[in-house]
């Protein structure tokens, strides 16, 4: 599948400083019915956006962020535990993200993120409070230095997995490398039959 590229972001930065938010409370289970990655971004994070009715809730935090302008999320420690839940990251795309920063991200949210154009950033415990304390802060993420940058030009360095790396540059998702290597993989096997 093809994804957008990523190479750097520059952006605004939400932040959730909460610890220990699981892949239920970024999707609830009753919204899972889909295969769809479409429209997803309407119900993340729904329970803390809305209330038993579906209107607003004036106190979430979601209220006035432009997705085209805060495009980083920064997490409380331990983001993403819970259930594999693919539509986690599905939502998060959906509703505008590109990258989440914390200081512990969950493993198995990790690699599906990477797998669906999500960049999961591990940043140390100076960086992540210093980002956790300065909602609406600019950051930048280069994928190509794995460096990030915070508006007072401090930064730290991070480290994802080469091959994931390689996918979020060219925009595509593990399926998609493997098709983009097909002429070669079939100019081999006409060589080696």
């Amino acid at each position: 599948m093809s994804l957008d590229k990523f190479s750097a972001l520059t952006s605004r930065t939400m932040v959730l400083p909460q610890e220990n938010i699981d892949t239920d409370q970024i999707i609830p289970a009753r919204f899972l019915t889909t295969t769809s990655r479409k429209g997803l971004g309407k119900v993340v994070f729904y329970d803390w956006r809305y209330d038993e009715d579906g209107r607003p809730k004036n106190s979430s935090v979601f209220n006035g962020v432009d997705p085209q302008t805060h495009r980083i999320l920064v997490a409380g420690s331990n983001f993403g535990c819970g259930s594999s839940r693919e539509h986690a990251p599905w939502a998060l795309v959906d509703f505008g993200f590109r990258a989440v920063i914390s200081s512990d991200i969950a493993d198995i949210f990790k690699s599906n993120a990477l797998k669906n154009g999500l960049l999961p950033v591990t940043v140390d415990e100076k960086t992540h409070a210093k980002l956790l304390a300065s909602p609406g802060a600019e950051v930048t993420i280069d994928l190509e230095t794995l460096s990030v940058t915070l508006s007072d030009g401090s930064g730290t360095t991070f480290e994802v997995e080469a091959f994931a790396r390689r996918c979020l540059l060219d925009g595509v998702d593990p399926l998609g490398h493997l098709l983009n290597q097909l002429p070669a993989i079939e100019a081999y096997e006409r060589a080696h039959a």
